[in-house]
């Protein structure tokens, strides 16, 4: 899949508007490594499968081992070294749904524009997860009290020793929450290579870089880690700056907790809808409360009204939103929409923009032709 290929497919928005989305439409983004990106029509309902869901791959995948390891260690009472099915044995399996998004997900629409993979909306995605609290596993092993963050790793290699490798801190307060868990179950089956088999971290409400996949070691230590992608990537402004401002270190934090949101999934941009009865579907979540109301707005925000909410409203969980008017003739239509969480959190007309692109998350708008 290339970029005429990419051109191709938002050009026929139509199409994808009234058939269903097959894995064929997954978008590529970049030329390497693995970087997929799920089509907006398909963020009109509460799971997204399996096939249709975006991959994130710092250096591409490793091998598959079913049989690897995960080793937790460092500031613990007792090292634990097990396989995924001895952790399906040792630990009571949980399942929680929950949003997977890249902290990159709608960068190629800051202005001005930021360096990075070019995502559009499609890096995210809702599923699943069914695996072993992490904070039953630190039980286990006895973290001990000076501990204060998880040093997470995956098996994933970087492509010259001289790249950094992709290494993840955790703090500890965010490790014992109750949702925090390794997975080793996406949808009901078992994590599929592209998205960490055998076992992955998962973090509902948090950006998608905290989800560490292929994961192979947890060490429990007294201090954040020093690597690239704690102290240079993932980072964002303690405050708002400027668009185009450049901002020290001592001014970036790790990139954590995602904004509110909402996206909508049909119609899709450029599609083709009989006269009548417009359907406008999309998503809603928030990494901060659960999402309190969706509100749509078809005369460029001068006027909103509420959406009816679809599913089980949750920290870091998405609901399907609904609403509809009649279009009684031909003719150009938008929509706008946009989401309030429990906490009062209102997506905002205009992102907030950051040097890394990161969290875009501005009312989102598609245009379409009724007749």
């Amino acid at each position: 899949m290339k970029t005429t290929r990419r051109a191709f497919l938002q050009a026929t928005g139509a199409v994808l508007a009234t058939r269903a989305a097959s894995a064929e439409d997954l978008l590529r983004v970049g030329q390497s490594p693995q970087n997929i990106e799920t089509p907006t029509s398909v963020f009109e309902r509460l799971i997204t499968p399996t096939p249709l869901f975006f991959v994130r791959s710092h250096f591409g995948p490793p091998a598959l081992d079913r049989g690897r390891t995960l080793t937790v260690d460092g500031k613990v009472k007792k090292n634990l070294v097990l396989t995924a099915a001895e952790l399906a044995k040792t630990f009571t399996p949980v399942t929680v749904t929950a949003v997977i998004q890249c902290a990159g997900n709608g960068r190629k629409y800051h202005e001005p524009r930021v360096p990075g993979l070019q995502w559009g909306h499609g890096a995210m995605g809702q599923a699943t997860f069914t695996g072993a609290r992490l904070k039953d596993i630190l039980e286990k092993v006895g973290i001990a009290k000076e501990a204060t963050f998880l040093r997470v790793t995956g098996a994933d290699a970087p492509p010259k020793p001289s790249n950094p490798a992709f290494v993840r801190s955790l703090p500890i307060a965010r490790a014992l929450d109750p949702s925090t868990l390794v997975a080793w179950k996406m949808n009901g089956e078992d994590l599929t290579l592209a998205h960490g088999a055998p076992l992955r971290l998962i973090v509902p409400g948090w950006a998608g870089d905290h989800w560490v996949k292929w994961l192979v070691h947890i060490t429990a230590t007294d201090a954040e880690e020093t690597g690239f992608y704690m102290q240079t990537a993932y980072r964002v402004p303690t405050e708002p700056v400027a668009p185009g401002a450049a901002v020290p270190p001592d001014k970036m934090r790790s990139a954590t907790t995602f904004p509110v949101k909402s996206i909508i999934g049909a119609p899709t941009d450029g599609a083709q809808t009989p006269i009548g009865m417009q359907k406008i579907v999309g998503v809603a979540f928030s990494g901060d409360a659960p999402i309190k109301q969706v509100e749509v707005s078809i005369d460029d925000g001068k006027t909103w009204a509420k959406a009816k909410l679809e599913g089980k409203a949750g920290i870091g969980r998405w609901q399907v939103f609904r609403y509809e008017v009649e279009k009684k003739e031909k003719g150009p239509m938008r929509a706008l929409s946009r989401a309030t969480d429990a906490k009062g959190n209102v997506q905002p007309e205009k992102p907030v923009w950051n040097p890394s692109g990161y969290f875009w998350n501005a009312w989102h708008a598609v245009s379409w032709s009724v007749g």
